[in-house]
């Protein structure tokens, strides 16, 4: 639920306008129009299979991949039929799940390199317990702090200011309409850490399913309201 959605005291009372109005007060921002970013996870590829770091690597889709974006697509196409805009990751995994989704909506795929998914080094292609047995120090470290990167990788704080930028660049081009981004893990899941204003610890606790579907409003003064997080309800 967002802030948007609470109702106050002043709502208890049952007059609609009144309860609009305190709507409006509680996030602050009365009738101004959210640029709404829905937040696509790419579907199923070989590695994830696994749950295997999957970063640069440029894995296509599995067939139960392909079911999910088919999925997503129809799902998204139903409940958000206006969406001006699909906005893609360059890598594979992700084109081949925005397509149906921007097929679906009658748009064109626009391509954003600042959304490609973290790059991890000498992980790449590796399972958790193998890195941590590879690198175990370097390991022990990257899952403490967001500033130490894989080897040869990226830390999490350069996704930050990567995703940090490639973000204000889609807020200005699609300034108060819908917009569908089809990324990966670790960009959305930093997406969702800006829109909370939470720390790195998020990056950490936070799961996100394959082909999964979150949901933020961004407001033009800076504020956010996140209504949805990992759906996955048209998968079943």
């Amino acid at each position: 639920m967002s802030a948007g959605d609470a109702s106050t005291g002043d709502a208890s009372t049952g007059d609609a306008s009144t309860a609009a109005n305190a709507a409006g007060a509680w996030t602050g921002r009365g009738a101004a129009v959210p640029t709404r970013v829905l937040l696509l996870r790419h579907g199923q590829s070989p590695l994830s299979v696994d749950r295997r770091y999957s970063g640069r690597g440029n894995p296509p889709l599995t067939e139960v991949g392909q079911s999910q974006a088919a999925a997503a697509a129809a799902s998204v196409g139903a409940r958000y039929p206006g969406a001006a805009a699909v906005v893609s990751s360059p890598l594979d995994r992700a084109r081949s799940t925005a397509g149906p989704v921007a097929a679906a909506l009658g748009v064109a795929v626009e391509v954003d390199e600042g959304f490609t998914e973290t790059d991890f080094g000498g992980w790449e292609g590796l399972t958790f317990s193998e890195a941590a047995e590879r690198d175990p120090d370097v390991h022990r470290a990257w899952l403490a702090d967001s500033s130490v990167p894989p080897p040869g990788g990226e830390s999490f704080e350069e996704v930050g200011a990567r995703v940090a930028a490639a973000l204000r660049g889609l807020l200005e081009r699609h300034a108060g309409t819908t917009v569908v981004l089809v990324s990966h893990v670790t960009p959305i899941k930093t997406i969702l850490r800006f829109a909370l204003d939470a720390g790195p610890a998020l990056l950490y606790r936070l799961h996100l399913d394959l082909a999964c579907l979150s949901v933020v409003d961004f407001w033009d003064d800076g504020g956010a309201s996140v209504r949805l997080v990992n759906d996955t309800s048209y998968l079943r």
